[in-house]
């Protein structure tokens, strides 16, 4: 199977997904293998959402919208074009999925296939409906697929090497267990925030997409904001009020009250306005429903500051700060050469 068919496959694949890419499911008969697939992978959203509270019809259409964009022959060419992806000896790379956000390991498991390695997928119990099935679907419309998609919830063996994401607990983990294979291991990062005080409105409603977007709950959210000393936060305020209605859900509802009343047993200074708190806290990990916010005096010295941080840092949301930034309600809209924590996954698929 050749670079070409392999892109082929997957453009195919994202036009499966696009009936699923908004909240209302559209059928359209142009797809092939619709009579076989379109009713299992309703099923198949419906379990994932049965299964785990925060992966709702909005989050999932909106992960799955992502990839349709993605899964084109002009993105995947884009993105494959430094390349030279001719793999003579393929290999069983192993992957080691989170579960924090809907199809988090499928930039992975793309990564591997279209590279032309073998995948061994070991899910997270969090999110184990929708990559299987979208095999599936692979190998009915490119058959060369078939034998080279495995999953299992044993123990990993007989694998090449590994790409394995999780906690910062489960990344010593991993480097200890693989420390005799060539491995990319992943663990805790955050997103920040710099805000200089001169954002409109507009760039506040759109960093509220990216503290809110999956409940906060992936990498790429903002949980720290840098704020400059005297700092006005009602336009922050003003910027978020339009995701009120996300307090009605109640796994997101029971957090934010847990977290309200351990600061007000503890008497910690907050702003809250209903849905969302703010808390002056030097740690960039903040709980759900909580974002964290640190004055900064000097642009300069924050820079420094922040260049020593960088390893803990998955996203910058700034405009004008650093050259890197990310601008205000991307985060969740990464490009395929986007790779997380900076890795390039196919250089690494390439060199194995």
């Amino acid at each position: 199977m050749n670079l070409q068919q392999r892109i082929n496959a997957f453009v195919k694949l994202g036009e499966f997904l696009s009936q699923f890419s908004n909240e209302i499911v559209e059928k359209k008969e142009s797809v092939q293998f619709n009579d076989l697939f379109f009713d299992g992978f309703k099923h198949q959203l419906k379990l994932a959402e049965e299964h785990n509270g925060w992966f709702t019809k909005e989050n999932m259409a909106f992960a799955l919208n992502g990839w349709v964009e993605s899964l084109t022959t002009e993105q995947l060419s884009k993105w494959l074009s430094p390349y030279n992806l001719t793999i003579k000896n393929p290999k069983i790379v192993a992957i080691i999925m989170a579960g924090n956000i809907p199809l988090v390991g499928f930039h992975d498991f793309l990564s591997v296939l279209i590279s032309g390695h073998k995948a061994l997928v070991k899910q997270s119990s969090n999110d184990k409906f929708i990559i299987p099935y979208l095999a599936k679907y692979l190998v009915y419309v490119e058959p060369k697929f078939k034998g080279v998609i495995q999953f299992t919830e044993d123990k990993l063996e007989n694998f090449d090497a590994v790409i394995a994401t999780g906690s910062d607990n489960t990344a010593r983990y991993f480097e200890y267990y693989f420390k005799n294979k060539p491995s990319i291991i992943r663990n805790n990062r955050n997103s920040i925030a710099v805000l200089n005080g001169q954002e409109t409105l507009e760039d506040m409603q759109a960093l509220s997409e990216d503290i809110f977007r999956y409940y906060g709950l992936g990498c790429r959210n903002v949980s720290k904001l840098y704020v400059p000393k005297g700092y006005n936060f009602d336009l922050f305020f003003q910027g978020m009020y339009h995701w009120h209605p996300i307090i009605e859900k109640a796994k997101y509802a029971n957090n934010y009250d847990y977290n309200k009343a351990v600061y007000i047993m503890s008497e910690f200074d907050m702003l809250e306005n209903g849905f969302l708190m703010i808390k002056e806290d030097s740690s960039a990990v903040s709980p759900i429903a909580t974002v964290f916010y640190e004055y900064y005096n000097h642009e300069g010295e924050l820079k420094e500051k922040l260049q020593q941080e960088k390893a803990s840092i998955q996203c910058m949301v700034s405009n004008g700060f650093v050259e890197n930034e990310i601008a205000f309600g991307m985060t969740q809209k990464p490009q395929l050469w986007d790779y997380a924590d900076d890795v390039d996954s196919i250089e690494f698929l390439l060199a194995i």
